[in-house]
């Protein structure tokens, strides 16, 4: 498939050539040429007519399959174009959805990337049917006005039916992820741009080889992998790569995916330290935009400046610097900016960084725990460092053990034969409430 690209930089689009050459090349497409003009949006036509001209005469010389812009197209610029090029016009999110549709695998992410295209689909026969009662043309991909119509019913009905099935696997996960609590598991979530290199740091956590390639959206399709961060339990989750400007309809169709993040303990924002510091702010701050669309930024957030590796030292420091004082310029809190290889698995300071944080987390709460029996106090000690972080231990014909420990594990140690109270400020000892006894209910 051969493409002729078009993007318009604006004022108000932050666009990048080369991340728009690479999605090209992501979704399969020769790119023949990429034409550039630099105005505010043409209502007709999204650039201005001079460059349209410029580009009709592109199309009869080179002959693409498709002109692909890098800028959203309304339902009514996209039939302008058409009928002044005679060729496929498509957007840079119509782009993203082949890419998506090249990539997913499992049967959630082929739902996810379906609802999004049917979503896109929604105005175009909209604008079709619009434009048959105009008169104007045939109906969206041939069909006449009454087809049409009865294309947006079934696109509607298929909407709906995959959203009942994504609710079906976003309750089989959260019976998954209580689960996981109930075992004290901290739950960490990759975050971050597309190529970031969250797969390759996913790999360096777990010690775990998930496909790692050097493209954009290699993962559709969550992966958790289990490892243990100074004896406690851990899984982190990679999550689908982040762009500029991700429109709602994307969000709201990978919301099942994307709520890993959301119901995380700690969310590992990835960002590419190698690239020029102008490309490392735009994507962080597109990457903060979409957790703030998902009500993620009250999380505990870790910035990890991945592929350290490529860069001077002196530039990996600044760039930390310069990240934090983004951070606050942009009025979220991060827990800390480290600094990593994931590729050659250098991540003593993300580490560091991890245990500082994860007995702050809100899940852990400071408990007296009496274990009556003598030989079952190894097996209780062993749990608790899993989970946990003991304290102090007095041994005699009862022993006492005062831990920081995860809530959701407090049923699992009832279940050991513990007796649990909670230490308050003071140190003393207080009956457990109701919700911590039972923090998950049944």
């Amino acid at each position: 498939m051969k493409a002729i690209g078009v993007i318009r930089y604006s004022r108000r689009e932050r666009l990048s050539r080369e991340e728009f050459e690479e999605l090209l090349r992501s979704a399969g497409y020769e790119v023949l040429a990429v034409v550039e003009q630099r105005r505010e949006e043409h209502p007709r036509y999204n650039i201005g007519k001079g460059k349209l001209e410029e580009l009709k005469e592109l199309v009869k010389e080179l002959k693409p399959d498709k002109v692909v812009f890098a800028n959203r197209l309304t339902p009514s610029q996209a039939y302008n174009l058409w009928k002044e090029l005679r060729v496929d016009v498509i957007d840079r999110w119509q782009l993203v959805l082949e890419i998506f549709e090249r990539r997913a695998h499992s049967k959630e992410a082929k739902l996810q990337v379906e609802l999004a295209s049917l979503q896109y689909e929604v105005p175009l026969v909209k604008e079709a049917i619009r434009r048959i009662k105009l008169g104007d043309r045939a109906g969206f991909k041939g069909m006449g006005e009454y087809q049409t119509q009865q294309y947006l019913k079934h696109i509607r009905y298929r909407m709906g039916k995959i959203r009942k099935e994504l609710e079906r696997v976003k309750a089989e996960r959260e019976v998954r992820r209580k689960k996981r609590e109930e075992l004290g598991f901290i739950l960490i979530a990759l975050a971050g741009y597309t190529n970031a290199g969250k797969s390759t740091l996913l790999n360096a956590l777990a010690g775990d080889s998930v496909e790692a390639k050097n493209q954009m959206f290699t993962t559709l399709d969550t992966t958790t992998r289990r490892f243990k961060l100074n004896g406690k339990r851990v899984l982190v989750t990679d999550t689908v790569g982040f762009i500029d400007g991700l429109p709602p309809f994307i969000v709201e169709a990978f919301h099942s995916t994307l709520e890993e993040i959301v119901r995380a303990d700690i969310v590992l924002l990835v960002l590419d330290a190698s690239e020029p510091w102008r490309e490392v702010a735009r994507k962080f701050r597109a990457s903060v935009n979409v957790l703030r669309e998902l009500k993620a930024l009250d999380k505990p957030i870790i910035v990890v400046l991945n592929k350290v590796d490529l860069i001077e030292e002196g530039d990996a420091e600044e760039k930390a610097r310069l990240t934090l004082e983004l951070a606050d310029g942009l009025g979220i809190s991060v827990e800390a900016v480290v600094k990593v290889s994931a590729k050659e698995r250098v991540l003593g300071e993300l580490q560091e960084a991890l245990e500082r944080v994860l007995l702050k987390l809100p899940k852990y709460g400071a408990f007296k725990l009496t274990v009556d029996y003598p030989e079952k106090v190894p097996a209780v000690l062993s749990f608790i460092n899993a989970v946990g972080e003991v304290l102090s231990v007095s041994y005699g014909e009862r022993t006492s053990i005062e831990a920081y420990v995860q809530t959701g594990t407090l049923r699992e140690l009832s279940k050991m034969g513990v007796k649990i109270e909670r230490l308050n400020h003071s140190g003393q000892a207080e009956e457990l409430d109701q919700n911590e006894r039972n923090p998950y209910g049944g």
